[in-house]
């Protein structure tokens, strides 16, 4: 049974940047900043700041994580739940698209708001689900029939430990598989503590999805983060999302294959960006995403290859982006 509300980790100060400071090396930002983050929050980790180069505008991690005028302008092919969750919501804080998994949001926080994210236009009211919306969301996976439960969110590291597990013990034993999609152990790799390593070991099989976009993402700090995982026999995956300006070159993706190999850590996904209203800067069409793609698999091996896959609007799941052509 799940026991208390999820709530956010309480992080100590100096762990995420203030707006200030972010303005201080970011001045072109100020006028811009007060209302972006009105529509998606701007948060910053002092770890991923440390990785950013803000002398240059077109920065790979900074136009992932900074809020740009580009975001504020509505653009053809904006939607506002780009991969149908809403409409394959059966209650509050649950999707559930395939027979064999459901997907539980534990918040809507994270470390750091992407920018491209695809859940940002999407308002669930609160930050976090009551204690009762939780209790039926968990309650509706482990009568489910499903094979697997994905926690997602927002972040489900953004909730403490306890939390975390008290869920995942909640659907146990009906449901044998746990994933824990999380960017904490790459935008907040602090938060990859002994202690919720050891509970994640203790509560096996417990697979662990991480996001990362650039190899520049993976700093000492998180090969830490993620070591620690491995090393405990956690396996852990990675999905990126195709960002023009950020990734949209098969070197850049090769380097973050081999990269993630190179850690343990295997390339699961490679999205295409979806078309959330506010990241049509980010988009790039199927055509050279395929180009891109085409060129990254002479480049890399079968266990460096991502799967390149789009998420339709009409709730679907995930498909082949070749499919489409």
């Amino acid at each position: 049974m799940y026991h208390g509300k999820a709530g956010p980790v309480a992080e100590p100060a100096g762990r995420v940047v203030g707006r200030p400071e972010l303005l201080a090396h970011r001045p072109d930002l100020a006028e811009v900043w007060d209302e972006a983050d009105a529509a998606f929050p701007v948060r910053v980790t002092r770890s991923f700041l440390d990785r950013m180069n803000l002398d240059d505008p077109n920065d790979p991690l900074a136009l992932q994580v900074l809020p740009s005028p580009s975001e504020l302008v509505p653009a053809p092919g904006d939607l506002d739940d780009p991969v149908g969750d809403l409409r394959m919501s059966p209650l509050p804080w649950v999707v559930r698209k395939h027979p064999d998994r459901v997907l539980v949001l534990l918040t809507k926080r994270c470390q750091i708001y992407c920018r491209y994210c695809f859940r940002r236009n999407i308002e669930h009211g609160e930050q976090d689900p009551s204690d009762a919306e939780l209790r039926a969301a968990l309650a509706y996976a482990k009568t489910s029939g499903a094979h697997e439960v994905i926690f997602s969110g927002g972040d489900p590291l953004a909730v403490t430990d306890e939390q975390l597990f008290s869920a995942i013990d909640a659907v146990r034993p009906e449901v044998p598989v746990i994933r824990v999609h999380t960017r904490a152990p790459i935008a907040l790799p602090s938060r990859v503590t002994p202690a919720l390593v050891a509970g994640l070991q203790k509560r096996a099989p417990v697979w662990v999805i991480v996001h990362t976009n650039h190899p520049r993402e993976l700093a000492p700090d998180v090969d830490e983060a993620l070591a620690r995982l491995v090393d405990a026999g956690i396996p852990v995956l990675n999905q990126s999302v195709l960002l023009a300006g950020v990734n949209d070159d098969p070197s850049v993706l090769q380097a973050l294959s081999e990269a993630l190999v190179e850690r343990r850590v295997f390339p699961y996904y490679l999205h295409h960006p979806d078309a959330a209203s506010g990241n049509a800067a980010f988009r790039v069409t199927f055509e050279r995403g395929l180009e891109i793609y085409a060129e990254l698999g002479r480049r890399v091996s079968g266990l460096a290859l991502p799967a390149y896959v789009v998420d339709p609007p009409d709730g679907s799941g995930k498909i082949p982006v070749s499919t489409l052509s």
